[in-house]
């Protein structure tokens, strides 16, 4: 169930990022715009915003596989009509409707996941599901980059496409709503989730550290998808690298985003096995170390130095993802995990995935990338006020809303 869940958020990611490596190609053919270019990166994340939230409640009650399956099969579609588009309005319809299917994987995803593993595994957990989506942009952008190099942009999306519809058939085989009942991660069944949405909101947003992870997390997400989106395209302008090698490196660099979020949360779990204050600890150094790294990286000359720093800022910018989902967990009862989880996308997509591209292109319009790359990192310092907010506010909110003796039962060490 990992494994398959795993490969859909990489199909979820490549159908979003394959754009991304071939953003030269666009802008050559179609005489687009930086700000046209990021538009269509960022239309996918505002259609996961918007719509993530009432699909995952859907999803939640109608059926978790079926909705998977049914979601895959539709961005995988939609990827395939990206290939057939013969004007910048058809592919914005296109990637429109890529954003649509997508819209409550990464929620209603997790809760699968959750819903097979222990509960002591949280951060890890959410930090290695989440790192799936920097992994699916690296094999979106670097298979995207090689193929549309040798067979044309077309075929990057028909490939990715392809591979989805295949992925979306073998899930709907194999993982099945009878094994999810049968799992261990305490949030598996759905009726303790069939409350009204007025009961359900209330206990989304009822404090101030809860509202400060939300923000947090969407706000550095902000940086670490405005790297991933433009990336590609900055390899190109300033190291002239031909798209299929902008790509690959490019992946590699999302490779570390990955990374980082792996580590990281393996990190937050270890140091911090009870309610989990030193996470935010974690959150507030990750956050301003991608600060400093990127700063530094975006500013020194053109040359190997630069791409050093902003690996090292890389490994760092999307590494609160893993912390953060753990935080929101323990802030919001376990009856409403899956709706927890969707309001987090929600925040994620809202302030970071779809601004973050569609920002920086209209910054590079004016700037130029170099210059839009400088500004991009200085998010980091609102990302960074939120998650110390959150600390300080964090035991104290446990404490009123009565969740400390829940997340005392989640974590064994606590019990004695």
């Amino acid at each position: 169930m990992f494994a398959l869940s795993f490969g859909l958020l990489l199909s979820d990611y490549m159908s979003r990022q394959v754009l991304n490596a071939i953003f030269p190609l666009l802008k050559a053919e179609w005489l687009l715009s930086d700000a046209q270019l990021g538009s269509l990166s960022g239309i996918v994340a505002l259609m996961v915003g918007v719509l993530t939230f009432p699909l995952s409640l859907l999803a939640d009650r109608w059926g978790r596989v079926k909705s998977l399956v049914i979601a895959a099969t539709a961005w995988s579609l939609a990827t395939l009509g990206c290939a057939l588009s013969a004007s910048y309005g058809q592919m914005f319809l296109g990637r429109f409707m890529v954003g649509v299917g997508e819209a409550a994987y990464g929620s209603v995803g997790i809760a699968v996941v959750l819903s097979v593993f222990p509960i002591s595994l949280r951060a890890t957990l959410c930090g290695a599901f989440t790192a799936g989506g920097s992994f699916g942009s690296v094999l979106g952008v670097s298979i995207g980059g090689i193929v549309a190099q040798h067979l044309g942009w077309r075929w990057a999306f028909g490939v990715t496409g392809i591979f989805g519809l295949v992925l979306a058939a073998i899930y709907g085989i194999v993982v099945t709503e009878k094994r999810l009942s049968s799992g261990t991660g305490g949030n598996s069944g759905t009726s303790g989730e069939r409350a009204p949405i007025r009961t359900l909101l209330p206990r989304l947003f009822s404090s101030v550290s809860v509202l400060c992870a939300y923000i947090g997390s969407g706000l550095q997400m902000f940086i670490a998808m405005a790297l991933i989106a433009w990336m590609p395209t900055f390899l190109n302008r300033y190291y002239a690298m031909p798209p299929a090698k902008a790509g690959l490196v490019a992946g590699a660099y999302a490779l570390i985003t990955g990374i980082g979020m792996i580590l990281c949360g393996i990190v937050a779990d270890r140091l911090d096995r009870r309610i989990g204050a030193r996470k935010w600890t974690v959150a507030i150094v990750c956050s301003l170390g991608s600060l400093v790294l990127l700063m530094a990286g975006f500013h020194v000359p053109i040359g190997p130095m630069q791409l050093v720093l902003i690996g090292a800022g890389t490994l760092l910018s999307n590494a609160t993802a893993g912390p953060a989902a753990a935080m929101v967990a323990n802030l919001t009862p376990a009856a409403i995990a899956a709706t927890a989880m969707a309001t987090l996308t929600l925040a994620n997509s809202l302030l970071g995935l779809a601004p973050g591209p569609a920002v920086t292109g209209m910054l590079a319009d004016r700037m130029g990338l170099l210059g839009a790359l400088q500004v991009v990192p200085l998010v980091a310092l609102l990302s960074g006020a939120a998650f110390v907010i959150g600390k300080l506010y964090y035991e104290k909110d446990l404490h009123r809303l009565g969740l400390l003796p829940d997340v005392a039962l989640r974590n064994p060490e606590l019990q004695s």
